[in-house]
């Protein structure tokens, strides 16, 4: 045997199964295709937020949470319907219990810290037992998604300082290796090294073949946002057609070659029409990797149009339901949609996910931080504001309707100022009424009513024609690919299961190729913090699991 473990894919995940497998004393082999400059995979560019359930960062800034709460909550948001639910569901509530219990503290005892107002993520779709987060859980990482990883890949490369762990880069692999029904190794082709930055797309020159054996392998590879056409081939019913283009949240080398590769080898592969892709996506002024997205995490307060000018109904406001959202706009026709808003609002609202956005937070650098609450919006959405092609500043509503056709599609048919006046008056009327039936006016009185958003997340409500509030701004939302919810199915020790229902000898499974646990234990939908903490939770489970199978 080469190693009594060998992990495939070097993101977090893979980082966090190779670290515990190699602290109960195993030797590990951890290979990924890309190169050393990518360790850590898409959690790198997170930003680090996690769910956390009742926590101390809770509690102080007055949030009342519980499990029996957020069980209740991940239930009318994963809305499990199918028999192959059993281990989603399983693995749904051993997470809960993990959120809610000593997720914070295993962290915490590894130096990771978190940031100390709690955010609001998919407050929901307006029912108590519907989907959404009744309270705020996104515990910001105090260092974002390199924040995350670091630990781990401490973890990891004191391990390969002491001989545990030995990396093996640029190795993609082609194939598992199975003998007597039993996985036993791995093998594929080394390709030719590459000095690309992280994120870039590298080469896929073949160098030579390789084989390796061991006891177990543990699949880490990740799920396939990165290739367009695998989302669309997947792309489910529920969700209307598939758009015709997006903007990739995920570098290209999150391809989903080894779903294929470790189905073909006797694995179950279980809810593959379930995904969660983002409505809020530009278009980067600034890319890494070919056709590179980023994700605006708006406050509840911008005014969001269709590509035709046709508000958005209730519950679909920004940051409450992802893909309601995502649903209802794919029955409009047109790829794109239009948030409508003020300076005011962008300066309070608006945050870029990603690390590299946030270089206050990355960087843990306060006097950086601080800068936020004084005048004028954070550097990066400046930035983007100045730069990015999906982004109109205006003056006068008319010049606004002039830069939005501008940007808009060919296809779409031109706005007009007339109407879109008519749908922001109709709007700022109810700002100036305390009694407002407007649903998304409500909304932002009560998300207010939360210290942490009244802070430094949610504008006072104003009027968007207010002229002390402007210049008028428009942003061109895209659709955003990112997550594979369904995968390869495991049991509660991360062990895949054949199409039969049995373990397959030698085989487990963590992080987004296996739904982040059990094939998709977040059901239709997720309450947002649980991808990297899925990745935690499965890539601890599987192993320790692992671990104690080769012991």
């Amino acid at each position: 045997m080469d190693a009594d473990i060998i992990v495939v894919g070097a993101g977090l995940a893979g980082l966090v199964a190779a670290a515990e497998a190699a602290d109960a004393g195993r030797s590990v082999v951890l290979v990924d295709q890309e190169g050393e400059q990518s360790l850590g995979g898409q959690a790198f560019w997170s930003l680090g937020g996690l769910f956390l359930v009742d926590s101390p960062e809770q509690r102080r800034m007055g949030v009342k949470d519980s499990r029996e709460l957020a069980w209740q909550d991940w239930m009318g948001s994963a809305q499990f319907d199918r028999e192959e639910d059993r281990w989603p569901r399983a693995w749904a509530e051993a997470y809960v219990d993990f959120a809610a219990g000593e997720k914070r503290a295993w962290l915490r005892s590894m130096g990771h810290r978190v940031f100390p107002v709690v955010g609001w993520a998919e407050r929901g779709d307006g029912r108590a037992d519907g989907h959404g987060n009744s309270v705020p859980r996104f515990h910001l990482t105090w260092g974002t998604g390199p924040g995350v990883v670091e630990p781990f890949e401490r973890r990891v490369r004191e391990h390969v300082a002491a001989g545990r762990i030995r990396l093996r880069f640029r190795h993609r692999v082609d194939g598992l290796v199975v003998a007597g029904g039993t996985v036993v190794g791995v093998e594929g082709h080394t390709l030719a090294p590459d000095a690309a930055v992280r994120g870039a797309a590298t080469n896929r020159d073949e160098t030579g073949f390789f084989s390796l054996t061991a006891q177990a392998v543990i699949v880490t590879s990740g799920g396939i946002g990165g290739d367009h056409d695998l989302v669309r081939k997947a792309w489910p019913e529920r969700l209307g057609t598939p758009p015709r283009t997006m903007v990739a949240g995920v570098p290209a080398h999150v391809d989903g070659r080894m779903l294929q590769i470790t189905e073909a080898a006797g694995a179950r592969l279980i809810n593959p029409d379930r995904m969660w892709h983002y409505v809020e996506g530009l278009r980067n002024w600034d890319p890494i990797w070919a056709n590179h997205g980023i994700r605006i995490l708006p406050g509840p307060s911008s005014l969001w149009l269709d590509a035709a000018g046709r508000r958005l109904p209730a519950p679909y406001f920004p940051g409450f339901d992802t893909l309601g959202t995502l649903k209802h706009l794919r029955q409009s026709g047109y790829d794109y949609s239009w948030f409508v808003l003020t300076q005011k609002i962008i300066e309070k609202e608006f945050a870029l996910s990603g690390s590299e956005q946030n270089p206050d937070m990355t960087g843990k650098n306060l006097k950086l931080l601080l800068s936020r609450v004084k005048k004028g919006a954070p550097g990066p959405i400046e930035a983007f504001k100045q730069h990015g092609e999906d982004f109109v500043v205006a003056a006068t509503l008319g010049e606004l309707v002039r830069g939005m056709n501008e940007v808009a599609d060919d296809d779409v048919p031109a706005l007009t100022e007339a109407a879109l006046r008519e749908v922001v008056e109709a709007r700022d009327r109810e700002v100036d009424n305390a009694y407002s039936k407007d649903a998304q006016i409500t909304a932002m009185q009560g998300a207010r009513r939360y210290l942490g958003d009244k802070l430094i997340r949610v504008a006072s409500p104003h009027r968007l024609l207010d002229p002390k509030a402007g210049p008028l701004i428009a942003v061109r939302l895209n659709i955003l690919s990112r997550k594979t919810l369904g995968g390869l199915e495991s049991d509660l020790e991360g062990r895949c299961l054949t199409s039969s229902g049995e373990p397959l000898p030698g085989l487990y499974a963590a992080g987004e190729v296996n739904g982040f646990g059990g094939g998709g234990m977040m059901g239709y939908n997720a309450l947002e913090g649980t991808f990297l903490g899925g990745c935690l939770f499965s890539g601890r489970v599987a192993g320790r699991a692992a671990a104690r199978a080769v012991g």
